[in-house]
């Protein structure tokens, strides 16, 4: 939990890439604080997001660079703080700290979201080159009971598709991408490219998972991302947490197009940066293979989508009043 000793680093990797030609720079999800919500320290540090994206904000004009900051996890100020004192515990069934990103049991989506306000969301931006901040998503799919209790999720809420200097672009955080449905939301929308920071650890996985294989993780997050390239014609660029070899940090940060995989991959651990050319002809020669956005835009396509039903439903009940 250091966030500006966090924010430097990640400055220098900006500051780098930009150097070398870079015209977008992805970070992390939870790059400035990690993710220790039981940690009674945790909250307080938070309160103090807008400043950091305020400082990402002023990089991109200084670099002329487009930023994905990570996410940034910021406070409501609607919903009261946590007691510190009782955030020093985790609850019967819940990881230690240490451990906060797996549930203690492996259970993933198996626990309830919690059905009032939280203090915390968990947010990534886009900001242009000129600092501009061109959109937000609030992380939707919150892995496991640690996250479900302290985090906001965006709910039912569509998954904005952002209009930026890169062309239409969607934003996803970590475990959304086990929902092909989020990806289908914003390829309808016209989105080509979709950024995913992450913060993915090898300990995500039940010790059944690890019995049966022990880079269990690793070949989910590979194999994913691959087939959602392919079965939505789109380049994902994917941007996960490392960290020290024998901590759980898995890393497999990548670029990932149909047709090629990934053009740019981490295989490490360890923290690093990588600067890759993206050829989106590339995702335009696989739509011209497969047809799948064209398919999605066809009028009674046979698949229909929440946001579309919820619309016909908003409309049936303007039509009764």
């Amino acid at each position: 939990m250091q966030p500006e000793k966090n924010f430097e680093k990640a400055a220098t990797f900006i500051r780098s890439a930009a150097m070398q030609g870079a015209h977008l720079a992805v970070l992390p999800e939870y790059h400035l604080t990690n993710w220790l919500p039981h940690d009674p320290k945790f909250a307080a540090l938070c309160k103090d997001w807008q400043q950091y994206l305020r400082r990402y904000q002023d990089l991109a004009r200084e670099c002329n660079i487009c930023i994905v900051p990570g996410t940034i996890v910021q406070t409501n100020d609607d919903v009261p703080p946590p007691d510190p004192a009782a955030s020093a515990t985790p609850p019967e069934g819940v990881m230690k700290a240490a451990d906060a990103h797996a549930p203690a049991s492996n259970t993933g989506g198996l626990s309830d979201y919690s059905s009032t306000p939280n203090y915390l969301s968990n947010v990534a931006y886009f900001i242009d080159n000129k600092g501009d901040i061109l959109g937000s998503y609030t992380k939707k799919n919150l892995w496991g009971p640690t996250e479900r209790q302290h985090l906001n999720s965006s709910g039912r809420q569509p998954h904005p598709a952002i209009d930026t200097p890169l062309g239409k672009i969607g934003l996803l955080v970590c475990w959304d991408l086990a929902f092909p449905e989020a990806f289908r939301e914003l390829i309808a929308q016209g989105c080509k490219m979709i950024v995913m920071p992450t913060f993915w650890t090898l300990s995500d996985v039940s010790d059944a998972g690890l019995r049966h294989n022990p880079s269990a993780e690793a070949l989910f997050v590979d194999s994913t991302l691959v087939s959602r390239t392919y079965e939505n014609t789109c380049c994902v660029v994917f941007a996960n947490a490392g960290g020290p070899p024998g901590r759980g940090y898995m890393g497999l940060s990548q670029v990932t197009l149909p047709f090629v995989g990934p053009i740019l991959r981490l295989g490490s651990c360890q923290e690093g940066m990588g600067v890759v050319d993206v050829d989106m002809q590339v995702v335009e020669d696989a739509e011209d293979n497969y047809g799948i956005r064209a398919d999605l835009a066809r009028e009674g396509w046979h698949y229909d989508y929440r946001h579309d039903q919820l619309n016909d439903k908003a409309g049936a009940a303007d039509s009764k009043l």
